[in-house]
């Protein structure tokens, strides 16, 4: 493998390393005991977070996605999952806002335990990697570009969650084939 791929995996890896198994686990039982989950995220957070909603739905678990015309009201016994790498993205912020009026119970995923985002969180999962709010001159920790270290730890940290959801809701692998689309 070339330097940068085996540098780029190793900094993942270790972003990954230092996520609260915990954490994780607590976050996977409160989305299998919800009525309802709603996820939202901007940009590439946006597209991980719609990735986990997919793998949510394959799961057979009630999901949506804030935005889509067939997003559900949230409230009382739902979870609002939320990503924010750092911590202060306005419409996350008045999301959350929103879904914690309506009774909902909001979990953020974020870099800044310090941030407005995890302040508002009645859970916070950290995922301590670099985002484009610490990118630049000295803070600037990472090979990967911009975000890229906190969406590429996404990724990985959802498959994971689905690996564990699927034992928590008893999920076959043949129940999630066949709740795939046809329509491709």
């Amino acid at each position: 493998m070339t330097t940068l791929f085996q540098t780029a995996l190793d900094e993942l890896g270790a972003v990954l390393g230092r996520v609260d198994e915990a954490d994780v686990d607590q976050v996977c039982r409160m989305l299998a005991q919800a009525r309802r989950i709603g996820t939202h995220g901007l940009g590439r957070e946006g597209l991980q977070m719609r990735g986990f909603a997919m793998r949510l739905f394959h799961l057979g678990m009630p999901v949506g996605v804030v935005g889509d015309m067939t997003m559900p009201p949230l409230g009382k016994g739902d979870v609002f999952l939320a990503s924010s790498g750092p911590g202060e993205t306005t419409t996350v912020l008045t999301l959350m806002k929103v879904a914690k009026d309506a009774g909902a119970t909001v979990v953020v995923v974020t870099a800044e335990p310090q941030g407005s985002a995890a302040k508002l969180a009645d859970f916070t999962l950290l995922i301590p990697a670099q985002t484009m709010a610490s990118d630049r001159g000295a803070a600037k920790t990472s090979v990967l570009p911009m975000g890229s270290a906190f969406e590429g730890a996404l990724f990985v940290l959802f498959e994971v969650m689905v690996l564990k959801l699927k034992a928590l809701v008893n999920a076959s692998p043949e129940a999630m084939r066949a709740r795939h689309t046809n329509m491709e």
